[in-house]
């Protein structure tokens, strides 16, 4: 799997203390972006499945994890790859988010269902700049949707979208990164 960067812990991009994955690959090309850097695709940042498997499970045993979230990029451009990582992070936290530029409807009827199998909350949609109403910590653009697949997690997607947006800056990799969902300029 295409991966540029894997951050914890991050407390932006879904409840509680989360491995963040950001994978490579995407060919929606929305307007302003948040990481137009990772559209194109990079074979020479590829990690086997198991390999990073092994690596999250790792971070898992060293620290308290609420939650993985996948972004990137696109995560379902790399579905067969994921959807394979997603069923074994499953044993590492019950709170796996998935963001995706492609509509649910746009998705074969297996992704969909091993995506509802194996994760608590999917992001659909691409980023819509004017639908930017600098007010969700989860969504970027109101055209996007919040599909929460297991009941448990109501009341922690619930409280942390109460809570309104904020980011998180950092340095990775000797560059200043901001995370979370950042509001529109006005």
């Amino acid at each position: 799997m295409q991966i540029d960067r894997i951050i914890y812990p991050v407390k932006t991009l879904g409840p509680g203390k989360r491995i963040a994955v950001w994978t490579i690959g995407c060919t929606k090309g929305c307007f302003n972006c948040s990481n137009p850097e990772l559209w194109a695709a990079d074979k020479s940042k590829d990690i086997p499945v198991p390999d990073l498997y092994r690596y999250l499970e790792a971070i898992c045993s060293k620290n308290h994890v609420d939650g993985i979230t996948f972004t990137g990029g696109d995560p379902l451009e790399q579905a067969e790859e994921l959807l394979a990582l997603l069923a074994l992070c499953e044993k590492l936290t019950g709170d796996i988010l998935v963001y995706t530029g492609f509509k649910i409807e746009e998705l074969d009827d297996r992704t969909v269902n091993e995506l509802s199998r194996h994760i608590s909350c999917l992001v659909d949609g691409r980023y819509e700049e004017q639908k930017n109403d600098n007010k969700s910590p989860l969504i970027g653009s109101t055209n996007q949707r919040i599909f929460l697949f297991k009941e448990g997690y109501r009341d922690i997607y619930s409280d942390y979208l109460s809570k309104g947006r904020c980011v998180h800056n950092l340095f990775y990799s000797d560059k200043l990164i901001s995370v979370g969902i950042h509001n529109k300029d006005k």
